[in-house]
């Protein structure tokens, strides 16, 4: 019998400074601590994004469903998520091509295109509103050199049936009070509020059957030949499969060589009149990288993040708060002049995952019999979520999803020396 307990009673601290999600929801919905010993079909760790959506998803299933929380729904990445969701990913699909190949990279993006539709058709059934919106997204090059990329990203996307609009200096000029050499511009993808939405979908679950946990953190696992026994301080329960939806944490418990932890940082402006001059109110992000990234709430604020950087320890992090925060207030004036009296209302810096190849890491592990991983890693880690939900409900169900070769925890392939393409 195969054992675990390595990292499960160590905290990682994922975030530090004042979240501006918690306070759109209060009191939050709360759920007991675990007080007994169960058995179920799948045991889901992990009460954040990834968690939540394989758990509304599994809802309407017949699986007997438990979903533990080691501490509160929602308090640990999902409260400090930006909330956008995009159907085009951080690394380009030029590039992914070049990297995975041609079927590889479509098959990729087509299914994050197909995730921002079950997004919406999600958020669309909840009780408790998520404040998920459609927007549409600008991504401009950063600088005149990166405007072949942007051409050439251009042509890809377009080739293989991805649909966005390309646009000039004069185009963006004549729908923003700014200037920039080139940009794309795509419908479909949307905003949300992550902590509402990580809440409403958990609450949805459990109005369908599924039961829930918190402050239940699991400190040991025994894997055997019919399951998984989880320990936790109060209880334990069997389960045939387990899923693992720890989100960054899960680096503690088994480091990934492809897994890159980083420190971002994000703020929410103090309310502004309007948005005239600002375009549909669309998602902002740029070729740069790292890169700066925008959008709006439904309150009239202004979300803005970036500036992402190496680790720091916990405090130094805290301590550059003030100065990341006064950065990206610059970046929002810079584009928009109008808003040179804006505040940071809330300001924070967060751990942020990536992984080296620029996919997520979704699927078993041959390390860990019975179970899965939702490792949601980079900037479009909702729609990664919704991938992995998507995959692992099937799965679960007697399913078999050839795709999650794409996304295998112990793929071994490696960006060709072609393949550093800008955007990349």
């Amino acid at each position: 019998m195969n054992t675990t307990d390595k990292g499960r009673n160590t905290h990682m601290i994922l975030n530090k400074g004042n979240l501006a999600w918690p306070s759109t929801l209060k009191p939050a919905p709360a759920y007991p601590e675990l007080d007994q010993d169960l058995s179920c079909d799948v045991l889901i760790i992990g009460g954040g994004m990834g968690g939540a959506l394989l758990a509304h998803k599994l809802s309407g299933t017949n699986l007997q469903v438990v979903l533990l929380e080691k501490g509160r729904i929602a308090e640990g990445s999902s409260s400090a998520n930006t909330g956008l969701l995009q159907s085009f990913n951080d690394k380009s699909l030029t590039s992914i091509i070049h990297t995975f190949g041609e079927q590889a990279g479509i098959t990729f993006y087509q299914m994050c295109r197909d995730a921002m539709s079950k997004l919406k058709e999600a958020a669309s059934g909840l009780k408790l509103e998520p404040e998920f919106i459609s927007r549409s997204s600008l991504y401009y090059a950063s600088s005149e050199e990166d405007v072949p990329y942007l051409k050439e990203e251009y042509e890809t996307l377009r080739r293989h049936g991805f649909a966005t609009t390309y646009w000039n200096q004069a185009d963006i000029a004549s729908r923003f009070p700014f200037s920039k050499p080139a940009a794309l511009y795509t419908t479909g993808d949307a905003e949300v509020n992550p902590f509402r939405f990580v809440h409403a979908l958990v609450k949805y679950a459990v109005d369908h059957g599924i039961r829930v946990h918190e402050n239940s953190p699991v400190i040991h696992l025994e894997y055997g030949e019919d399951g998984v026994v989880c320990y936790t301080r109060t209880g334990r329960i069997f389960a045939r499969k387990v899923v693992h939806a720890g989100g960054y944490e899960t680096q503690e418990e088994k480091p990934d060589r492809n897994a890159l932890l980083q420190t971002t940082y994000a703020i929410v402006t103090s309310p502004v009149p309007d948005f005239t001059g600002w375009h549909e109110r669309c998602l902002i992000w740029e070729t740069a990288r790292p890169y700066l990234y925008m959008r709006t709430t439904p309150d009239n604020r202004i979300v803005a993040g970036g500036l992402d950087e190496h680790p720091v320890d916990p405090e130094e992090r805290e301590g550059r708060i003030r100065h990341k925060s006064e950065m990206l207030l610059n970046e929002i004036k810079a584009l928009f002049p109008r808003y040179a009296g804006i505040q940071a209302d809330y300001a924070w810096a967060s751990l942020f995952g990536l992984t080296h190849d620029g996919l997520p890491m979704i699927g078993p592990h041959s390390r860990f019999p019975h179970s899965y991983f939702i490792e949601a890693y980079g900037g479009n880690g909702t729609v990664y979520c919704m991938i992995a939900a998507d995959l692992l409900s099937d799965v679960l169900c007697g399913k078999t999803r050839p795709e999650l070769d794409i996304f295998s925890l112990e793929r071994t392939s490696k960006p060709s020396p072609n393949a550093q393409v800008p955007g990349s």
